[in-house]
């Protein structure tokens, strides 16, 4: 009973398969092997971007804070949530990458930016003139942290916003392939089609060992991101391990089924939770997260049943918890949670 997050879970058998194999014989290395050949022609393929830049690293947050190295400059701001992964779960990498700019952090219910007050912040950047940091880019993160999704329709509000402004737009896509589950969208639609001009494609949280693949529509940005990530210490010599894994991830669409796991199981969860007494979420359940709160001793009665969770802090009387599904939860451990509960 597993539900700490989708980065407590193994990798699939299908990229340890493909890592194991890859191990065979020579490649050449930093990322010129015949594997990472295959691995740009099939994103290119799936997301219908025959131009896009590719590349893979081993964290989601590098991959956030080389992507925003490219797109916003050091007195630059970039627009996020509130509580995005990258304000509050990177220790200011991308400050540091950016080489000093400036978080802005922009309010919304359930983890998603609200766009009127997207607007008001790029407004008030741009007033502050040379006092102020300027304008730089906007960040979206899809799954929020809330575990929320935004839709294409959504992303394209936002989008428009940011071009309107001329402003560069990044996506953390750390569970990127759970939204497309969610939301049935193919991924040009929930990327370049919407407006989105470099995207952090997460693997690790959905099976993989640890690889994350940068996709940049504006293949004028790809150069600058190569050096950065040379120069950052992320561009891995024996690079065909990162191909491996992210190769066989895209390989018949083991990355959707991945995800469609982790979904269902959540889904699975919530439908269980729903029927308990004194259960209330504080966030929709639309991909693999759920934030539920409770009675004052459920979290000593699920631990001493074995349950591995995030306590959240809560009202007093009350208690709270984030709970992941990964594509390894089985009904198995959604259905013994709910019966320890």
């Amino acid at each position: 009973m597993w539900f700490t997050s989708d980065n407590a879970s193994g990798a699939a058998p299908e990229i340890m398969a493909a890592v194991q194999a890859a191990n065979q014989g020579y490649q050449r290395s930093y990322g010129a092997d015949t594997l990472m050949d295959h691995v740009r022609d099939e994103i290119r393929q799936q997301f219908e971007a025959p131009e896009a830049a590719v590349y893979l690293v081993a964290t989601g947050t590098v991959a956030n804070a080389l992507s925003l190295a490219v797109a916003c400059p050091p007195w630059g701001a970039v627009f996020c949530q509130t509580h995005a992964h990258i304000a509050e779960d990177e220790c200011g990498a991308p400050e540091f990458y950016t080489n000093g700019a400036k978080l802005v952090l922009v309010e919304g219910e359930h983890g998603r930016m609200d766009p009127a007050n997207l607007t008001q912040a790029i407004e008030k950047a741009k007033s502050s003139g040379v006092h102020g940091v300027q304008p730089g880019a906007v960040s979206i993160t899809n799954v929020t942290e809330a575990g929320t999704i935004y839709t294409p329709k959504d992303l394209r509000q936002l989008c428009d916003i940011a071009k309107a402004y001329g402003l560069p737009v990044h996506l953390d896509g750390a569970r990127f392939a759970n939204a497309l589950v969610a939301t049935g969208a193919s991924p040009a639609d929930m990327t370049w089609r919407a407006g989105v001009d470099i995207l952090s494609f997460g693997g690790t949280k959905n099976g993989c060992l640890g690889v994350e693949a940068v996709v940049i529509f504006d293949p004028a940005r790809a150069w600058e991101f190569e050096l950065r990530r040379k120069r950052g210490g992320h561009l891995f010599s024996k690079h065909r391990y990162l191909s491996a894994q992210m190769a066989a991830y895209l390989n018949d669409g083991l990355w959707l089924r991945l995800a469609a796991q982790a979904n269902a199981m959540a889904a699975r969860l919530h439908r269980g939770l729903a029927q308990k007494p004194d259960v209330t979420l504080l966030h929709p359940v639309e991909a693999n997260l759920l934030f539920p709160e409770w009675a004052v001793g459920t979290h000593d009665r699920l631990t001493a049943a074995g349950a591995a969770y995030y306590p959240f802090p809560a009202p007093e009387g009350r208690e709270r918890a984030r709970l992941v599904a990964s594509w390894s939860t089985t009904e198995a451990d959604v259905d013994s949670f709910l019966a320890a509960f």
